[in-house]
């Protein structure tokens, strides 16, 4: 390793680091806001002398888990003669493809919209972040003046502008005329800074942020957001999360009537005191400012404007009339700045719906997505409360707004996102999912892109189940026992509190006790039905309640049985009771078609690997009634199968998929045999 090669890895371990501590701490910035950046060199591998390099976040990429492979690399060179074929600001987006000549080597990330901020500005390190201290003061009516008094001459004010080359250009020609500053303001937007060294450029925006912080916190009026408004005041937690439950599949329908969305719920205190205030009308309707948040959240929430003790019942009412009243107005606002080249209308549907007393729902494309968007409308209350607390909230002009929300360069960044999984924004709730069957299932929907919520009598083992599945973006475990109505309930408004509503059930709970007639006792046919009989009747009569509010359809699959057809010995408590689910099927098809939920089964045999009911005696009494060995008892039920197979959880897991897929968007009231073929269950 040459001398320079190490000095160059310094260069960007420090930058990463930087970065990285920038970007834990939400009072910097959000997340995948802002950039960093530093700049030294390297030796060039083709004339072996030392070239200049620019290393930059890269487009798409957040500073709190920033890798070096999150990195641009391009040459400074060949950036700053940019500067001699730039055509203009008319023209200034054509710069960000030019971008593309100046990469080292293979470049490593994207380039960003902001790279040239970046590389013209004459300093070693350079920070752009979106403090929610710094974004107040951007968006104060007297903004300049507050800049100004609060920072002296160390810090300048620039008037907005779009991000790009030419704002770029204007904070490199700031700080060639201001040598005393280490950071500018950028109206309506957030803050840069730079540095010599890399420390400092990270004092020096630790330096804008704090002290800005710090300003608003001591001059700042009592109550920015006004006065309280009577009857807004946050509900008791669990009547608020109650009524959360109740609301959010009608909320998430009204968010998904373009397409589907996952949701998140937050009772956060700032949004909830942010709502309890006279103000909140009319700051929600003045919309997000920073481009970063507008983005995200779209221009402007819903707001139900109830208070929060109004009944659900009238909630819902006023809630789908304003979700008529955003989506006119949306189309009115994309009809009033829409040219013949803007991008088609991405849709009408709101991304915020704030509920006063009750809390904040934001929707997204997927769990992480809808959280981040709830994220950053907290940003947007905070930058809110700081502007109004010392000036006006003045947010960036609606026409600004669009330039952003449908630049070409956004529209291409979308267009590269990669194809969806097919159960892309799908809800599923697994019963029994822990083990066996019901873990399989989670596993094959979660990885086909569903939001899984996994339900067991175990709330240990469900949770443990979903952590290996990923995060709770990904997958959740709940308490549930599904022969009681009450955790049912409590069950299904996890789910929906969880990831907005429910699209997908599968009710696999169940458990066997193989016995012969006369040594099945009545408590153990109670057992056995109330398990899967009565249990999947509860969660299937609880779903369906959400799904036919959300009116986006579903799908219901039965866990059932070979055993719901086919009659064998000592099992006549679970042979009655898998039928009973069979029936199930089809009567619930019948009914809830008209609403396009689909109801299907899945009939298994001979399922031992992992399965939770032949570990817990089942099979030791079925290998009895076979006289084989337990350990045989899968290869057993292999040998009596017409394809003499045996049936592994993952095999039911992807006849679940199947069901649930679009190729079986027109079936229901189906039974699929997954048991490697037994004659004496064939469906007639």
């Amino acid at each position: 390793m040459t001398t320079t090669e190490s000095h160059t890895n310094v260069t960007a371990q420090s930058l990463i680091e930087r970065s990285n501590r920038l970007g834990a701490d939400p009072r910097n910035t959000n997340y995948a806001g802002g950039n960093t950046s530093a700049k030294g060199t390297e030796t060039d591998p083709v004339t072996g002398e030392a070239v200049e390099l620019l290393w930059v976040k890269g487009s798409g990429g957040d500073l709190g888990t920033l890798k070096e492979s999150g990195l641009a690399v391009l040459r400074l060179d060949r950036m700053r003669s940019l500067v001699n074929v730039y055509p203009g600001v008319e023209r200034e987006d054509e710069m960000v493809a030019a971008f593309d000549y100046c990469l080292h080597g293979k470049g490593g990330a994207a380039p960003s919209i902001d790279t040239a901020m970046h590389g013209l500005v004459d300093a070693a390190h350079v920070d752009h972040l979106h403090p929610d201290s710094g974004i107040a003061i951007a968006t104060a009516a007297d903004g300049e003046k507050l800049t100004e008094t609060i920072f002296g001459d160390k810090v300048v004010w620039v008037p907005w502008r779009r991000p790009g080359f030419q704002l770029g250009l204007d904070i490199a020609e700031i700080k060639d005329k201001n040598p005393q500053a280490i950071g500018c303001i950028l109206g309506g937007h957030g803050i840069t800074a730079w540095g010599d060294t890399s420390e400092e450029a990270e004092q020096n925006s630790l330096w804008i942020i704090r002290t800005a912080a710090a300003y608003i916190e001591e001059h700042s009026v009592a109550e920015p957001f006004g006065p309280a408004l009577d009857g807004y005041a946050a509900l008791p937690e669990a009547d608020r999360r109650t009524k959360a439950a109740a609301l959010a599949p009608t909320i998430r329908g009204i968010a998904s009537q373009d397409r589907p969305m996952v949701g998140h719920f937050t009772d956060a205190d700032v949004v909830l005191d942010f709502l309890a205030h006279a103000e909140h009308p009319r700051l929600a309707e003045l919309g997000t400012s920073c481009p970063d948040h507008f983005l995200r959240t779209k221009v402007k929430p819903l707001v139900l404007d109830l208070p929060a003790g109004a009944s659900v019942e009238d909630s819902i009412a006023r809630l789908k009339e304003l979700a008529v009243s955003y989506r006119e107005d949306y189309q009115a606002y994309y009809d009033r700045h829409a040219t013949p080249e803007s991008p088609a209308i991405r849709g009408a549907d709101p991304l915020i719906v704030l509920v006063p007393g009750v809390g904040m729902f934001s929707f997204g494309k997927d769990k992480q997505t809808a959280r981040v968007a709830g994220e950053f409308y907290v940003n947007a209350i905070n930058v809110m409360r700081g502007a109004e607390g010392l000036s006006t909230y003045a947010p960036i002009d609606e026409s600004e707004k669009f330039r952003i929300e449908y630049w070409a360069l956004e529209e291409a960044k979308l267009q590269r996102m990669p194809k969806p999984k097919p159960l892309a924004t799908r809800v599923a709730l697994v019963t029994g999912a822990a083990s066996g069957i019901g873990k399989a299932t989670a596993e094959k929907l979660a990885a086909e892109g569903a939001c899984v919520v996994i339900a067991d009598l175990s709330l240990e083992n469900a949770q443990a189940a979903a952590a290996e599945i990923g995060s709770t973006d990904v997958a959740v475990g709940v308490h549930v026992d599904v022969s009681s109505a009450d955790a049912v309930q409590s069950m299904v408004e996890a789910a929906v509190l969880a990831f907005g509503g429910v699209d997908l059930v599968v009710n696999n709970a169940g458990l066997s006790l193989s016995r012969s007639l006369l040594e099945t006792t009545e408590k153990d046919w109670d057992l056995q039905h109330d398990v899967m009989a009565k249990g999947s009747f509860l969660v299937a009569k609880a779903t369906a309640k959400v799904m036919i509010e959300q009116e986006m359809g579903g799908d219901i699959v039965y866990i059932s049985s070979k055993n719901s057809i086919f009659a064998g010995p000592n099992n006549v408590a679970y042979g009655a009771a898998k039928a009973d689910q069979a029936h199930q099927v089809r009567l619930l098809a019948a009914e809830l078609g008209e609403h396009g939920i689909k109801v299907n089964g899945v009939n298994p045999d001979g399922v031992v690997q992992g399965s939770g009911i032949f570990a817990s005696g089942w099979g030791a009494n079925r290998a009895a009634v076979y006289g084989v060995e337990e350990k045989d008892l899968g290869k057993f039920y292999a040998q009596r199968t017409i394809l003499k197979r045996e049936v592994l959880p993952s095999n039911i897991a992807n006849a679940v998929f199947v069901l649930c897929s679009a190729e079986l968007s027109h079936t229901t009231g189906l039974h699929i045999p997954v048991d490697a073929g037994v004659a004496a269950a064939f469906l007639r």
